[in-house]
Formats: C-alpha cells, sequence, structure tokens
C-alpha cells in the first residue's frame, strides 16, 4: 500500500513540475530526519501539509502555485543563488546574457530578506536617477517587497520601453524612503568600454561578461593597439561588474596569459571537476592594472584572481564581494529551469574566493574619508547574504598559499592613503568631492593604477613577487 502511494505522490510532481528533478531535490529532506530509512518519507508530509492547504485556505490557490511556492522555499533554503526559473523567468535568463532587455537597470539581491540593490547598471534609468548600491528597494508600485522572491521583482521592475515604475528606496542616513519613478528602457549592456587615457596607455572597462565579451575585448584591444601604435599600459576597470558567464571570464583571462592554469571547479560529481588553461597567444606582454571594489563579483574575480596569481597584473582598489561558487543551469521539460549551485571554483594558486574575495596589491578607496563608514555600511559583500556558503575546507595546497599571500598582505602590500582630490590636499571638505569614475582626475583609484603603469619597472619586481 505505502509502495503504491509512493508512486501516486511522484507522479503528482512529475505532472505539475514536468519532471522528477523535484523529486530528486526531496532527498534533501533525509538530512532534516535522519533517523528515516526512507528517503521519500517527507514527501508524503509534503502532500499531507498540501492538502490541508488545498481544503482549507481562505481562497482557492491553484496547485501549480502551491507545488512552485514549495520548490523555491526548497531552493532558497539551500543558498542565496539556487532557485526555480519559471519558463518565462528562465527566457528572462537567456535575454539577459545576450545584453538586451527592458527594464531599469539595477542588479539586485535579497539581503537578510529584504531586496536590495548590488549595484546600478551604468548608462541606465536608475543609474542616470541616482539609484546606489546597498538601497533596500521596499515598495515596488506601492507594493511592499518583503517576502517577494527576486524573480517576482525582476519581473515586476520589467515591462515594455517607455512604461514608467515608481521603487521606493530605504537609504542609510537617510530618515525617509525615497521614491524613484523611472521610465523602463531597452538596456541594450555593452560589456567592453574602450579609450585611450594617454598617448600609450589604454583603458577598458568591462561591465558584465556575456556571450560576446571575449571578442568585443579582442576587438577593442586591436583598436586600442592601432590609435597608439604599442600599448605601453593597459587598465583593465572591473568595478561594479558583477559577473556572468564563467566562458567568458575564461575567455578574458585567457587573452593576458600565454600559459597555465585559469581556474578550477571542485563539485560532488565527476563533470563538475573541471581545469581550465591559457593556450599561447594573446596580448601577454602589456602591462597591466586590475581595478576592483566591493561590487567585482564572480567571473570578475576570476579574472583578478588568475591575472593575480600568474604575477601578470597589479591589482588595486578594495576588497572584491567574494562569490566564489558556480552555477549551473538546468532546463526542465516544461521549459522552466534550475539555476543550482553546482560546485565551487579556485584561482590557479588555490584560493577560493568565496567570502573572502580578491584583496588588492595595492589597496585605494574612491571613497571620500567622510563617507568611508556609511559606504562600508552600504556595500554589500557574499558574506552579508543569509545562507550563504562559508569559505571551503582548504586543501594542502591552498592552506599553504593562504598563509603566504596574508604574510605578505601585512608585511609586504603597498597602500594607498593619498588624498581623494588636490583638493583634500589643500584641507577642504572632502564629503564635496565629486568622483567620477573612468574619469582622469576625478576618479582617484584610475590616477593610481596610471601612475604605477608609468613605473611599471618599479612594481614588476612588487607583482612577481607576489605571484611566487
Amino acid at each position: 500500500m505505502q509502495q503504491r502511494r509512493r508512486k501516486t505522490i511522484l507522479g503528482l510532481l512529475a505532472c505539475v513540475a514536468g519532471t522528477a528533478i523535484v523529486f530528486l531535490g526531496g532527498q534533501g529532506l533525509e538530512k532534516v530526519s535522519a533517523v528515516s530509512h526512507d528517503p521519500y518519507e517527507g514527501l508524503e508530509s509534503f502532500t499531507s501539509v498540501l492538502a490541508v492547504v488545498q481544503k482549507n485556505y481562505v481562497e482557492d490557490v491553484p496547485t501549480q502555485k502551491l507545488v512552485e511556492g514549495a520548490i523555491n522555499g526548497m531552493l532558497s533554503a539551500l543558498d542565496p543563488h539556487s532557485s526555480y526559473l519559471t519558463p518565462e523567468s528562465y527566457k528572462e535568463l537567456q535575454v539577459d546574457t545576450e545584453g538586451s532587455f527592458g527594464g531599469l537597470g539595477i542588479e539586485i539581491t535579497l539581503r537578510d530578506g529584504v531586496l536590495t540593490v548590488v549595484s546600478p547598471i551604468e548608462d541606465t534609468p536608475a543609474y542616470r536617477a541616482g539609484v546606489k548600491a546597498g538601497d533596500q528597494i521596499i515598495k515596488i508600485e506601492n507594493e511592499l517587497t518583503k517576502d517577494m522572491s527576486l524573480v517576482d521583482a525582476v519581473k515586476k521592475m520589467r515591462g515594455p520601453k517607455g512604461s514608467k515604475i515608481t521603487i521606493s528606496v530605504r537609504r542609510e542616513g537617510t530618515p525617509r524612503l525615497i521614491d524613484f519613478t523611472l521610465a523602463r528602457e531597452v538596456i541594450k549592456i555593452q560589456s567592453v568600454k574602450a579609450r585611450t587615457l594617454e598617448k600609450g596607455y589604454g583603458y577598458i572597462r568591462l561591465t558584465q561578461f556575456q556571450d560576446r565579451t571575449g571578442a568585443d575585448l579582442e576587438a577593442a584591444l586591436s583598436k586600442l593597439t592601432q590609435e597608439n601604435g604599442k600599448l605601453e599600459g593597459l587598465v583593465l576597470d572591473l568595478r561594479n561588474d558583477p559577473g556572468g558567464l564563467l566562458s567568458q571570464a575564461v575567455k578574458v583571462s585567457d587573452m593576458f596569459l600565454d600559459s597555465g592554469l585559469i581556474v578550477y571547479t571542485e563539485g560532488r560529481l565527476d563533470n563538475q571537476k573541471q581545469k581550465y588553461f591559457a593556450h599561447p597567444g594573446g596580448y601577454t606582454d602589456i602591462p597591466i592594472v586590475v581595478i576592483v571594489n566591493g561590487g567585482s563579483a564572480s567571473a570578475s574575480e576570476i579574472v583578478a584572481g588568475a591575472l593575480q596569481d600568474h604575477g601578470r597584473a597589479v591589482v588595486l582598489g578594495t576588497k572584491t564581494f567574494g562569490k566564489g561558487s558556480v552555477q549551473t543551469i538546468l532546463p526542465m521539460e516544461n521549459g522552466a529551469a534550475l539555476r543550482l549551485t553546482t560546485a565551487m571554483y579556485f584561482t590557479p594558486s588555490g584560493r577560493s574566493i568565496q567570502v573572502t574575495g580578491i584583496t588588492p596589491d595595492i589597496a585605494v578607496d574612491n571613497t571620500p574619508i567622510k563617507q568611508a563608514t556609511t559606504r562600508e555600511q552600504r556595500e554589500i559583500r557574499e558574506e552579508n547574504l543569509r545562507g550563504h556558503f562559508d569559505r571551503p575546507g582548504q586543501n594542502t595546497v591552498e592552506k599553504k598559499n593562504l598563509e603566504s599571500v596574508e604574510k605578505k598582505e601585512q608585511e609586504n602590500t603597498p597602500t594607498s592613503k593619498e588624498p581623494n582630490t588636490k583638493e583634500d590636499s589643500e584641507g577642504k571638505d572632502d564629503a564635496t568631492q565629486e568622483i567620477k569614475e573612468g574619469e582622469l582626475g576625478k576618479d582617484p583609484q584610475l590616477d593610481r593604477a596610471l601612475q604605477v603603469l608609468k613605473s611599471w619597472e618599479t612594481f614588476k619586481t612588487h607583482v612577481a613577487t607576489a605571484a611566487k
């Protein structure tokens, strides 16, 4: 009888969700009841609750909505990055990686259950209106976002070009909610932006890792080389780049390395244990300074970590976000998909980036001193997300490398505590100084990066030492 009932339960879930993958997720419930020898016992509890809700809830609720809610709850209990994608959401994700979609232009996450801005995307309605990293989105069109999923929030904020939407945010240090009424645009993210800073010195900003990022970067480097004859140095700006495709992070890194390991992943299954290597060719002789900050995450950290470990670049700025997990998109038969954390990635020397992030070789903060405390309170990193993975257990290589890195950071890492602007050194109020990232003279991190490139022979010794 119990066997027959079990088949009925599995049949119901397969019919509703379109695949038995939901049944596989149910196996995780075995850990909740370790004494049980039946891995499917939890499913009987689930169907009992389902029946009670359907019979007694104040309103009639479609079974599919209840099951999808249960799936979302199960995945959100795992970590902040695993989620269930409905067919509509899955299509939106595919659109995202192509770099064009209708919306406001903000990267969001859930921090302690509150919808929070990781960073506004450059040249978008949210960015131009003044939405900032750390802003908590309390309302979307007067609807409270409490308990709203990321998928639902994104769905509400996207819409036809020209249509307007109002979001209300809570900002650190501001007593009242701030309302932003924004007109949606077709967000076409240009993932690679390039220009010449001074003769012989190029600047490339990567805003996101999309399908064409590697190809677009190669085209940008070719153009810069033609304009300058020869590049004496390159600033690679990864600030506020939330990441994207692992494959593109590998391509970007490969462009500046001629051999060796770029990144490797470790998971439970054999096919989740992968190693990615560099190949001969590319732009391997140009001095590079990589700029990072707390908004540099995932794929950005892979690139910064690989170039740092190989002694190929000086990393400058502030500590990165610290997302060292790999999410795999697993399509399902009903057109939906699971976005599931399947592995952790490590830099060539065996460092895990999870929680700890990438520590710059040269620490330079763009935030005026009087605003530094507010920035630290507002800035979000992986360690602030509820349910985040702790740093994975360290293997022998990682432990040895970590001890070496920490010792160098404490003893040998040069730190910049220079005034943020010329006016600061003259005693003026630093809180009034305007900082414009990417603009020489108004971007202390960029100014410092250019100085490093112009003094490359001095810093080359430091880079080589850091790589050992």
